[in-house]
């Protein structure tokens, strides 16, 4: 096996480049500005519908004005999604050019939305005259249009920003105006090139692109909704998450669009009162409550035995500080502290238990006819309740919750019991050889003193953010900085959020903080750091997660690293 993991080491470097490649980079940074729409109107859905399961119905007047929010939210996602997907690319574009020289993100958007509606979005006009617009393909079902569109218009705007493309003006021209102008040659190339593109395709095809997309592409989806298909989905997340690169940024990009389309077509199922059609597998939610119950590897009965079962020291403390967050699916703690990523004892169960997981859930649905997920509920929520919650309170669902979890323990049990008599071993032989530790080596707390305000962008506090992939391990940590802070009286302040969403932040920022599962995105954050006057630090697995339990070793780096003035 160990051979094994050191073939999967020599191949980091190429799935590094896959994980780090700017388009599936947009697409997963778009969604993350996306997440509170999905969510939050998710709320309003769970509130119209899921008093049905009882047999009550709201009044009309109170299920339209519940059910509005959800239309106007989710229902115009692909729309919102042209233009969240094409910020993120530009906001990666212009790390390429100058300071000088910047593309207009604002503009990009707009144009994004105008070149998608273009494309997918087709009109009518009514006996009286009126223009309509189809609804149809901005909603959930356009989204593959979408990223398309957005992958292309940012890439209009570099390079007529690049080649200086536009319209010379006297310099006797104020600058603002000067710059509204040079906005339009990429705003008319794109939306010609748009334009032009959707009346030919139109002709030749009798339909939008959005539309002829999902038709192409609907044999894809079935098959990636089969047994071999959910495989190949959910045992890649894992695979790349067991040799160090954060796995949904690289697999989630693909299969998002068939993630919200097959919700919606769940819930249009079960509502129609028809739950064996609710019968779509490849959702957030078997992500998040079903194939990585309790984070990527499904961690959550690993932790708990390392918690309560295990006679090794070191995993029982690893397993009783990773309980509380990998309840909440926030399991890199876990990952690095045990470590289960590159340990060749898991590596079997990290892949197969996630996909034996889904498996099993697809029986329930094919056989026993259980809904498959028809809301879209926060990653955040406990995998059980998450399950239980997102099928529709199935009574199967609390069957199968309780099955995850059995199923769980016996594809961990015996590489548990490996690992744990491993570590017992090792603990052994380092109690014989205990000798007394070195307290002249232990470096005293930081005082206000040892904060190099001089060296800060307001000479007032030191200012750090903190990025990890979904803003969970990032917030533990930024939480035990401020928590610091306050109690040794600090001029220290410490944010937290996902890496995409971090490009307004960091300008107010002196340091920032990677966390190990982002690594393979340093290079691009030292391009931002840099233009923005931030300093950077990466961490190893280990030392990440013990700065979140030991905040003044996290801030004697920060010191340490202000003070050379390097980027580690």
């Amino acid at each position: 096996m160990n051979s094994v993991i050191k073939q999967i080491e020599k191949a980091q470097p190429f799935f590094r480049k896959i994980a780090a490649n700017k388009y599936l980079r947009a697409v997963r940074d778009g969604f993350i500005g996306l997440m509170p729409i999905i969510i939050f109107s998710s709320v309003f859905l769970l509130i119209a519908n899921v008093p049905m399961i009882w047999h009550y119905s709201w009044p009309k007047g109170v299920s339209d004005a519940l059910n509005m929010f959800y239309n106007m939210s989710m229902g115009v996602l692909s729309l919102m999604a042209a233009s969240t997907v094409s910020k993120a690319l530009a906001d990666s574009l212009n790390l390429e050019l100058p300071k000088t020289s910047q593309i207009p993100v604002v503009g990009v958007q707009f144009t994004a939305q105008v070149s998608f509606i273009l494309i997918a979005v087709d009109t009518f006009v009514n006996q009286a005259g009126n223009l309509y617009f189809s609804t149809q393909m901005i909603g959930t079902k356009g989204l593959l249009c979408a990223f398309l569109v957005a992958f292309i218009t940012p890439n209009v705007y570099y390079l007529c920003f690049k080649h200086n493309i536009t319209i010379k003006l006297p310099d006797a021209v104020p600058q603002n105006i000067a710059e509204a102008f040079k906005n339009i040659i990429p705003f008319a190339i794109a939306t010609f090139l748009f334009w032009g593109f959707a009346l030919i395709f139109r002709a030749i095809t009798g339909t939008n692109l959005a539309a002829w997309i999902i038709q192409v592409l609907s044999p894809l989806f079935t098959a990636a909704d089969g047994y071999l298909g959910l495989a190949v989905v959910y045992g890649a997340m894992a695979f790349f998450w067991f040799i160090g690169i954060q796995g949904p940024s690289i697999v989630e990009p693909a299969v998002t669009a068939i993630y919200l389309s097959n919700v919606e077509a769940n819930l249009s199922a079960w509502k129609a009162g028809n739950a064996a059609g609710a019968h779509y597998i490849l959702a957030q939610g078997t992500q998040y409550f079903v194939a990585t119950l309790g984070g990527t590897g499904a961690t959550l009965v690993i932790t708990f035995m390392f918690a309560f079962w295990s006679k090794s020291k070191e995993l029982k403390a690893v397993g009783r500080a990773a309980s509380i967050p990998v309840v909440f699916g926030v399991n890199e703690p876990i990952l690095f502290g045990a470590p289960l990523i590159l340990n060749p004892t898991f590596f079997l169960p990290f892949i197969l238990t996630p996909i034996a997981n889904v498996w099993l859930f697809k029986i329930f649905v094919d056989v026993l006819h259980m809904p498959a997920f028809i809301y879209n509920l926060p990653w955040t929520t406990p995998g059980p309740l998450g399950l239980i919650m997102g099928t529709g309170f199935a009574g199967w669902s609390f069957v199968l919750a309780i099955l995850l979890i059995v199923v769980d323990v016996i594809m961990y049990y015996p590489f548990f019991k490996a690992y744990d008599a491993e570590k017992c071993a090792e603990e052994a032989a380092k109690e014989n050889k205990k000798t007394t530790p070195d307290k002249t080596s232990v470096k005293p707390a930081p005082t206000t003193g040892d904060i190099p305000l001089s060296k800060t962008k307001d000479g007032h506090a030191l200012n750090v953010l903190v990025l990890c992939a979904g803003g969970g391990t990032s917030g533990i940590l930024a939480k035990a900085l401020n928590k610091l802070a306050k109690e040794k009286d600090l001029p220290l302040a410490a944010a937290a959020t996902a890496f995409g969403s971090h490009h307004d932040l960091i300008k107010g920022m002196d340091l920032v903080i990677l966390a190990p599962q982002m690594d393979t995105m340093k290079d691009e954050l030292k391009k931002e750091c840099d233009q923005n006057g931030a300093q950077m630090i990466t961490t190893t697995g280990k030392q990440y997660i013990q700065m979140t339990q030991h905040a003044d070793q996290c801030l004697q780096l920060i010191i340490s690293d202000l003070n050379q003035g390097d980027v580690q």
